[in-house]
């Protein structure tokens, strides 16, 4: 997700699953091609699997992107094709490009002759007055066709004229039978369902219908849903039973960050919702929110913060 899922934050959620397929906010081709690479894609190899999630519509520009999401090792490279904000409309990426199957096919043709990683695609149901079954279908068989083999759905439309990115999120129906159809259709190909999933129920109800499930902003607000992922979702066991080990285990991260010059406070944001519908839950995100931001402040903040918490 744009400016949430960073390095800090996949990190901290690796912490919680060992299974689960993690995403990087989405990093354009210009800030890759013209910008800081090494400010972009660098993680921890204790994140992988890690998927770099890329925004861009130019075939070369593309493949330059892909073979450098190779060097840096990460398991996947995905297209955004989702995203309806105004300025991913302008720079002719995201959601927009629903209405240009044969560009997308295009880049993911020369993004698979270039790379021995999987190219795969997150897109809407489609956008503004499209159809949805018409465009999602004709869009997801074009793409395939080039050699796509996953798509990641948001069972949303995306109304790119009139409404904001928040609202895109919230205002158009969900249409999780349509994705479920897509899967009837294609049955050859992997379908991962996304938007509106907040619980691990949930989850388990989609995986009768299609490959895979996508949480987004639940999974950053509520972060302790991830920790029950690998025993519900994977049949493996689950890492922490309690979320103060958790932060227990993210403080030597913590520390190294520091001691490289990193500040507390990027560190902190993935870790605010932690412990939602807990006691204590309030002053633990006060309590960060007020000092993470200090010069000087370090890993005892985390711990001084967890003192108002019951017995989670």
């Amino acid at each position: 997700m744009l400016d949430w899922t960073d390095r800090h934050c996949r990190y901290f959620h690796r912490l919680l699953t060992k299974q689960a397929l993690l995403y990087t906010e989405m990093v354009t081709t210009g800030a890759l091609l013209n910008g800081d690479v090494e400010r972009h894609l660098r993680f921890n190899a204790f994140e992988q699997p890690v998927a770099l999630q890329l925004g861009g519509s130019e075939p070369k520009e593309m493949v330059a992107c892909a073979r450098l999401a190779e060097d840096y090792g990460y398991a996947e490279v995905n297209i955004n094709v989702g995203c309806p904000s105004e300025r991913v409309q302008k720079g002719a990426f995201g959601a927009c490009l629903m209405a240009e199957p044969h560009l997308i096919a295009d880049c993911v043709a020369a993004m698979q002759a270039a790379v021995n990683m999987p190219v795969t695609v997150k897109n809407r149901i489609g956008i503004d007055d499209q159809q949805e079954r018409d465009s999602l279908f004709n869009f997801v068989e074009t793409v395939a066709q080039a050699g796509c083999q996953t798509f990641i759905v948001h069972a949303r439309k995306a109304w790119l004229k009139g409404l904001s990115p928040k609202e895109n999120r919230e205002i158009p129906p969900l249409n999780y039978a349509l994705v479920y159809e897509l899967k009837q259709a294609f049955p050859q190909l992997e379908i991962i369902i996304n938007g509106g999933i907040t619980t691990l129920e949930q989850c388990q109800h989609h995986l009768q219908w299609v490959d895979g499930v996508m949480v987004g902003r639940e999974a950053y607000h509520n972060p302790w849903l991830l920790a029950q992922v690998d025993s519900q979702l994977y049949a493996t066991p689950d890492s922490f039973n309690q979320r103060k080990a958790v932060i227990e285990a993210f403080i030597p991260y913590v520390e190294q960050q520091l001691s490289q010059g990193v500040t507390l406070a990027p560190m902190s944001k993935p870790i605010l919702g932690l412990f939602q519908g807990i006691a204590g839950a309030r002053y633990w995100r006060r309590y960060i929110s007020e000092n993470a931001f200090k010069p000087n402040a370090d890993s005892k903040i985390l711990l001084q913060a967890m003192q108002k918490i019951l017995d989670d």
